[in-house]
């Protein structure tokens, strides 16, 4: 059984295959054991609000251009804050939220893995004037840490279940909103709570963006690994996913797993956008509209949960080592000997003019197989270096393969006209097939092959190509490759 929310401004049609590629605007509901019967209860409510769907070609008129120069002339202007709340906590924590009063739901905000930005200040604004109550949490400065990533996992779940308790004093209905790597603070925190409090008022569901689930970026070719708490959280949750981001590519390995403590998941595809969409400083016109419909689209989460967050339900148990669950680091980026299996998975792909490329007719060739798009700041920063070491060993068996993540061929053409001039062969992944056969967690990942055909090398993130320590390893692998003299 699926059913599938209404986008409001984005499509959304039904998907009955879970485990296929997703696509832009294609929304679906997964249920635990036992959902059906709510989910047709809640569909049958919600039959009463259809959706209204956007029409293509609005951002070429005139009105709408005019309206987003507008919009991102108001982006350059600080957000009026809310009332400022000192709560201090049983365990003695002093936690300082941004309340944004009204009376309705209350939704306590998370910080992204940077701190809480001007943009989360705007859209709780926003909500509020909706009706919604907002808390906006800052937890890096509870705990005197600095806005960086990998502080969210130093956050104490006690902490946050601590806050959850506080926004539940008064019994108002109360969703959890977290962004990126806030998302496993928020699930673990409710977690505890949910634990610590088995007769007390119940979470109404925990809205995402752009959840990152995984301990780490694991090194090209091997398995992420999950936070505990994603297999041990039973929140109903609804997830809101750029297209234009890698994560997009995990929600076959996270889904299964969020599903494994019985939580119900609503899922909606955000085309034609990428992570952090509402507050990047080079945002795109698509970027920008959509970051002024973000409140209504949380209202409408919230709705959707609605239903699933009536009931206080016990979550699996969660072992917990020292109290706290601590996770890795990701190494420096650099060119690092390959340490997975060395035989490359199949790569057979069309290039740009139609022609197909096989990675196994390219024996005897040194290659570069890098994975990369358009929309990712990182790769396109490293493709003139690539280019230039493509140049420096032209005339030898040395080869670059850049094969870019689901973009048109339009798409990928009006880049290389406008953005980046390259003169290697662009391979067309359209499905993501190729990614997810090798394993790619995150762009640019790139492996570099020798004359036999096997990986010795492989970074994920971006890197000058063009440097002596690179132009040593390419040349090392040339020389391997050459048959013996006499």
């Amino acid at each position: 059984m699926v059913s599938s929310p209404s986008a409001g401004d984005h499509s959304a049609l039904p998907c009955t295959e879970e485990t296929r590629p997703l696509t832009a605007s294609r929304t679906f509901q997964s249920h635990p054991p036992g959902g059906r019967e709510a989910s047709s209860r809640h569909r049958a409510s919600l039959r009463k609000a259809p959706p209204s769907p956007a029409r293509r070609g609005r951002a070429d008129r005139p009105s709408s251009r005019i309206a987003l120069l507008l919009l991102a002339l108001v982006c350059l202007i600080p957000a009026a804050r809310g009332e400022t709340l000192q709560i201090e906590l049983a365990g003695g924590e002093e936690v300082s939220v941004e309340r944004y009063p009204a009376g309705g739901d209350r939704l306590l905000w998370f910080p992204t893995a940077t701190g809480l930005q001007e943009a989360d200040r705007r859209l709780a604004a926003a909500l509020a004037e909706l009706g919604f109550e907002v808390w906006l949490a800052d937890l890096h400065a509870a705990l005197f840490l600095p806005a960086v990533p990998s502080s969210m996992e130093r956050i104490p779940d006690t902490l946050v279940a601590g806050l959850i308790e506080r926004a539940l004093a008064d019994r108002r209905r109360l969703f959890l909103l977290a962004p990126d790597r806030g998302v496993v603070a928020a699930l673990r925190g409710a977690h505890r709570y949910q634990q610590d409090h088995p007769d007390g008022p119940p979470i109404g569901g925990l809205i995402t963006l752009s959840p990152q689930l995984f301990v780490a970026t694991p090194e090209p070719g091997r398995e992420g690994r999950l936070w505990p708490v994603v297999r041990h959280t039973n929140l109903p949750i609804y997830l809101l996913q750029p297209e234009n981001s890698p994560w997009r590519w995990k929600l076959q390995t996270t889904l299964p797993a969020l599903r494994e403590g019985g939580s119900t998941l609503f899922v909606q595809l955000l085309p034609g956008v990428r992570d952090r969409f509402y507050y990047r400083p080079d945002a795109t016109a698509a970027e920008r509209e959509l970051a002024e419909r973000l409140p209504r689209l949380i209202v409408r989460s919230m709705r959707w949960l609605e239903p699933y967050g009536q009931e206080l339900r016990l979550p699996p148990p969660l072992k917990r080592r020292g109290g706290e669950v601590v996770g890795g680091g990701n190494a420096p980026r650099s060119l690092r000997p390959y340490r997975g299996d060395p035989h490359p998975p199949a790569l057979r792909l069309p290039t740009l003019d139609g022609t197909i490329l096989d990675l196994a007719a390219l024996k005897g060739h040194v290659v570069l197989v890098n994975f990369w798009a358009s929309w990712c700041p990182p790769c396109v920063h490293e493709m003139p270096s690539m280019e230039r070491l493509s140049k420096r060993f032209a005339g030898r068996p040395f080869t670059i393969l850049a094969v870019n993540m689901a973009e048109s061929r339009e798409t990928v053409e009006a880049f290389l006209e406008t953005k980046v001039e390259v003169g290697f062969p662009i391979l067309l992944d359209a499905d993501g097939a190729a990614l997810r056969r090798w394993k790619v967690f995150a762009f640019p990942t790139s492996y570099l092959i020798d004359a036999r055909g096997e990986i010795r090398y492989a970074l994920f993130g971006a890197i000058d190509w063009d440097t002596p320590e690179v132009h040593q390893v390419v040349e090392r692998l040339l020389a391997e490759g050459r048959p013996p003299s006499g």
